[in-house]
């Protein structure tokens, strides 16, 4: 992660003159002196190409910019506050003394040196990760220990690990800095409303129809708007997600959530079928049951997907043993070029096949497949807050979702 840290010292002193409507009272509250924030503040709006504040004889007020910027810095203040507490909180239950207002005391170096050795677990390779000496980012991430009067990294056969309150700190600074950003993306839309960016865990029920058609909407409406997607198992978007590496994502969602700090929102429900290519021998009947299929090379999903356990409990409800010949994958490519070269057959999402099925290559089989259809939607950190243009993003997947849902 080699992102910038902003100045924390300068964010609370904003923070501070936006709260106190005053500098010379924000500055009592933030041991600053008024000369200092005054240059912060300055120095903020110059980088930031906006005006924070209006200036009047009876002290400061934000401007609508100022107001938006606020918010995201509040939220962000807030995030490094919670995780500073899990490490409060340690270092009571060890008595130890760590600094008054830590929370305070934090640098925006020690969180960079922080967040880079967790990523990398190893000093070496974190201070190449973000530009620094070796030595610099020992003697960052050595003071925050100093600083916090408890053990934050331990070293382990494979390098660096961190401790649970340092694992906590790390999770709590990359929300905070994610917040940061999307400060940033809100000033950016405030000056021109065609932009916006966001980060998108696709799983495979999503990538057909639904995500092709909210991009492509959103794109129409905010040509400058920069859209990532990212593939990959459940687990690991879901990492992504909790981490803010990930805005949202989208696809099957889980039953029951996986964990209480995400929250999902279902768009549709998919079913599930038996596909294989047309012209196969058993599409030419008026029913098969699980005999026939148990006869057949099958193309699956992995281990540990809400697919795969359909499968599995399909053959276990029949007592009928599993086929023999299975290969294993979830890309919509392979399994067609598997399905359409062979007999195979695979347990897919109608949705998925979506394409497949008006090209002529694959359709669903006459085998009764009740209480399948599954949820696809949205999942979500529990406290993120939307940019305009991630509100308007999901406002088009629900479009889309309806599209699906009456088709």
């Amino acid at each position: 992660m080699n992102r910038e840290i902003p100045n924390l010292r300068h964010l609370r002193a904003f923070h501070a003159v936006a709260q106190s409507q005053s500098i010379s009272a924000a500055s009592r509250q933030v041991f600053i002196s008024q000369p200092a924030i005054t240059q912060a503040i300055a120095k903020m709006e110059k980088t930031l190409g906006v005006t924070l504040f209006d200036r009047r004889p009876d002290g400061v007020f934000l401007t609508e910019p100022g107001r938006l910027f606020h918010d995201r810095v509040e939220r962000m203040l807030r995030y490094l506050q919670s995780g500073v507490g899990e490490v409060l909180r340690s270092a009571g239950r060890r008595g130890a003394r760590p600094a008054q207002n830590l929370d305070q005391m934090l640098t925006g170096v020690q969180l960079r040196a922080l967040i880079a050795i967790a990523d990398a677990r190893n000093f070496s390779l974190a201070a190449r990760s973000v530009g620094i000496s070796q030595p610099a980012l020992h003697r960052a991430a050595r003071e925050l220990e100093h600083l916090a009067d408890v053990p934050l990294f331990e070293k382990v056969s494979r390098g660096i690990a961190l401790t649970r309150p340092a694992d906590v700190l790390v999770m709590q600074a990359k929300l905070a800095l994610v917040e940061y950003d999307m400060g940033l993306e809100e000033l950016a839309d405030w000056k021109t409303a065609d932009s916006g960016r966001l980060v998108i865990g696709a799983m495979p029920l999503a990538r057909t129809f639904l995500l092709p058609t909210a991009i492509n909407a959103l794109l129409r409406e905010r040509p400058e708007a920069r859209v990532e997607v990212v593939d990959g198992p459940y687990e690991d978007l879901l990492h992504g997600l909790r981490q803010g590496d990930l805005d949202l994502l989208v696809g099957a969602l889980r039953n029951p959530v996986p964990i209480d700090d995400v929250v999902q929102e279902s768009l549709f429900n998919d079913p599930l079928a038996v596909v294989a290519r047309v012209g196969h021998p058993l599409s030419q009947r008026g029913q098969i049951g699980i005999a026939d299929i148990a006869r057949c090379d099958w193309v699956v999903p992995r281990r540990g997907t809400p697919t795969r356990a359909h499968f599995e409990q399909l053959f276990a409800d029949a007592g009928v043993a599993l086929p023999r010949s299975l290969i294993e994958t979830g890309a919509i490519n392979l399994i067609r070029g598997l399905l359409t070269a062979s007999d195979r057959l695979t347990l897919i999402s109608l949705h998925q096949i979506r394409h497949e099925m008006q090209w002529g290559l694959l359709a669903p089989l006459p085998f009764k497949l009740p209480h399948t259809a599954r949820p696809i939607g949205l999942t979500v950190r529990r406290d993120w807050r939307p940019t305009a243009a991630q509100a308007r993003f999901i406002s088009l997947l629900k479009e889309a979702g309806r599209v699906i849902h009456a088709a």
